[in-house]
């Protein structure tokens, strides 16, 4: 399992660094665990960034958790959808353990 510690914006400006930390897991299955308790703004293109690589990692055997969303970030998630898609807990200690 990577737990990806994210910070800042997650916008077109930093979507290709994101989009890599994603793709870069090895481990089999792939089994990624996303803390965003730093992020502070998630644009359209940090959500397409985060379907793209939930589907990849589904595709693989694997699976993406997001982890401690901020408020703006988690009404922003809420309101796309993105948390019937992808599996967000509350805690990076719940999305680890669960």
């Amino acid at each position: 399992m990577r737990v990806l510690s994210v910070s800042g914006e997650m916008d077109h400006h930093t979507g290709d660094t994101l989009r890599e930390a994603l793709g870069a897991c090895t481990t089999d299955p792939p089994r990624v665990v996303a803390d965003l308790h730093r992020v502070s703004f998630m644009g359209s293109s940090g959500i397409n960034i985060l379907i793209s690589a939930h589907r990849a990692l589904t595709e693989a055997g694997g699976w993406l958790r997001l982890a401690a969303l901020s408020a703006p970030v988690l009404r922003t998630v809420q309101i796309v959808g993105l948390d019937t898609v992808i599996d967000c807990h509350p805690t990076l200690d719940q999305a680890l353990h669960l």
